[in-house]
C-alpha cells in the first residue's frame, strides 16, 4: 500500500486552460492523497506566489488541487533566467515544486469530527427501502450501518457546500439512480456509488435518498466561511426522529419538511 510519501514523490503537473496548473498526487481517492492535498493547500496559503488567485481541492480524474492565477502576475515575478521558462505556467510550476519538496504531512485522524443529524426514510428518504432491498437488508440494518462508519470529506464542490465522502462501507454501495430527479430537497442525505453525499441546497441530482439533515451546510451570510464542512473533515451521522428534526430545522432557520 502506497503511502502520503510516496504520493507526494509521483506528484504530476497538468495545464487547465492559460490560468490554471492542476498538481496530481494519483488517480485513486485515497485518505493518504488527502494528506498531499491538504498539506499543498495549507502551503500555498501560508506562502501565495505573486499571480495566485485561489487553489481548490479535487476529486474525480486526478486527484489533487487546482490553482488559478494570474499568468502576467506570475511570469513579472519570475525569477527564470529563460524566456521560454518564464511563462506563468512554468513560474508557477516551479513555484509549486520548491513548496513540495519543503512540504510537511499532516495526520487527518487530527482533523474536526463533525456530527449530523439525519431523519432516515418516509417523506425525508424516499429511497431507503429500495437501497435496502437491493442489498438484501432491513432499513433498519441500513441506517445502523450507515451511522456505524466514520466519513472522511474529500472536497467540496458540485454546489456550494456540498461534500464529496469517502467511507461508505462496500455493503452499501449503491450505483446512482438510471434516471436522476430534478428537484432533490435541501439537506438531503444520499448513497452514490461508493461515495456519501448530502445536498446542501434543492438541485438535481441521481444519487439514492435515504434521509435528510436539518442543518444549514451552505451559510452564505458568513461570508469568510460560508460551509459547515470542509476538505479533510470527519464526519459521523445520527438518527434523530421526525419530531427532533423538526425541532432542529427552526432553530437553524431551515424549511421543515412537510
Amino acid at each position: 500500500m502506497e503511502t502520503a510519501e510516496d504520493y507526494l514523490k509521483q506528484a504530476s503537473f497538468h495545464p487547465v486552460g492559460e490560468t490554471a496548473l492542476m498538481v496530481s498526487f494519483g488517480n485513486v481517492i485515497s485518505p493518504e492523497i488527502l494528506r498531499c492535498t491538504s498539506a499543498l493547500m495549507k502551503e500555498l496559503k501560508a506562502q501565495p506566489f505573486p499571480g495566485i488567485i485561489e487553489c481548490t481541492a479535487s476529486y474525480t480524474g486526478y486527484t489533487g488541487v487546482t490553482i488559478f492565477y494570474n499568468p502576467a502576475a506570475a511570469v513579472r515575478e519570475s525569477t527564470s533566467t529563460d524566456l521560454a521558462e518564464s511563462k506563468g505556467y512554468s513560474a508557477v510550476m516551479d513555484h509549486v515544486k520548491t513548496l513540495l519538496k519543503n512540504i510537511v504531512l499532516t495526520d487527518n485522524a487530527d482533523s474536526p469530527v463533525v456530527k449530523i443529524p439525519v431523519c432516515f426514510g418516509g417523506e425525508y428518504g424516499p429511497d431507503l427501502d429500495d437501497l435496502a432491498a437491493q442489498h438484501h437488508l432491513t432499513p433498519e440494518e441500513v441506517i445502523r450501518i450507515y451511522t456505524e462508519a466514520d466519513y472522511l470529506v474529500y472536497m467540496i464542490g458540485f454546489a456550494p457546500g456540498y461534500p464529496y465522502m469517502g467511507g461508505l462501507p462496500e455493503t452499501l454501495a449503491t450505483p446512482r439512480r438510471k434516471t436522476p430527479r430534478l428537484v432533490i430537497p435541501k439537506g438531503s442525505v444520499a448513497i452514490g456509488g461508493a461515495q456519501a453525499g448530502i445536498y446542501p441546497m434543492e438541485s438535481p441530482g441521481g444519487f439514492n435518498l435515504i434521509g435528510r439533515t436539518p442543518l444549514e451546510l451552505f451559510r452564505p451570510e458568513n461570508k469568510e466561511d460560508p460551509t459547515v464542512l470542509h476538505s479533510g473533515d470527519h464526519v459521523k451521522f445520527y438518527a434523530v426522529s421526525s419530531e427532533e428534526y423538526q425541532e432542529i430545522s427552526q432553530k437553524e432557520g431551515a424549511q421543515p419538511c412537510k
